[in-house]
């Protein structure tokens, strides 16, 4: 990950659907991978798993959102998100599309409080998307009925690899080798091999299954000890 090339994505991502700007798309029904987060999250509110979504998004913070195609069009190409600026455009888009955004004032993320708004305002089966296993628990805390995603998990030491894997339903195993061990033993399934997700409880397990039966791809199911690594796994793993 070189500067140069960096800055070459985010360029596109700019011009393809406006990211990180005033005129950012918020709308898409489009996978982009089978098993991402927001793919996941978009079936389960299709299949009727989920009540709502709690994601951050660029120009508005946390979010709250219900409807299948601004989950996808906020969480699909966008990844990463530690802060960002509200863009009145922006908040005003997902709001037309029936979201909420929970600080419209200053874009703060800030998952625990979104999973409360979310709760409060009666979706009861709600997902959450959560980096780090501090937020994990403190998510787990605020809403023990939650479901959690875990995201970014690209440098968890062990002990946070451990903790995510004891609080999380599903978790992301991005370019991490702690993760992808502390799956081993707790991982029901697992999605993709170069860079996998795993559930890790039978709510998660249910996602997973959901978006595998309607799929359109070919499928090779095995059952066997996890993870098995294939064909584009990071290298080195963090």
């Amino acid at each position: 990950m070189e500067p140069d090339a960096i800055r070459a994505n985010m360029e596109a991502r700019i011009r393809s659907f406006g990211m990180c700007t005033p005129d950012r798309q918020v709308l898409s029904e489009a996978d982009f991978v089978l098993f991402g987060a927001s793919e996941l999250m978009m079936e389960g509110l299709r299949s009727g798993l989920l009540d709502a979504a709690v994601l951050a998004c660029d120009g508005a913070g946390t979010v709250v959102v219900a409807d299948p195609a601004l989950v996808q069009g906020i969480g699909g190409r966008m990844s990463g998100l530690v802060k960002t600026t509200p863009y009145p455009a922006v908040i005003e888009r997902i709001r037309d599309a029936g979201g909420a955004v929970v600080f419209p004032g200053t874009a703060e993320l800030d998952q625990v409080d979104g999973a409360l708004y979310a709760l409060e305002h009666g979706y009861e089966r709600i997902a959450v998307t959560v980096a780090g296993a501090e937020m994990a628990e403190r998510v787990r805390d605020a809403a023990p009925g939650a479901l959690i995603i875990a995201v970014h998990t690209t440098g968890l030491t062990a002990s946070e690899a451990g903790r995510l894997v004891t609080v999380a339903d599903i978790t992301t195993a991005c370019a991490s080798g702690t993760v992808r061990e502390a799956a081993r033993t707790k991982a029901l399934v697992q999605g993709g091999t170069g860079v996998p997700i795993f559930a890790l409880t039978e709510r998660g397990k249910a996602l997973v299954m959901a978006k595998l039966s309607v799929t359109t791809m070919p499928l090779l199911i095995k059952g066997g000890p996890l993870p098995p690594a294939g064909d584009g796994c990071p290298s080195p793993l963090i």
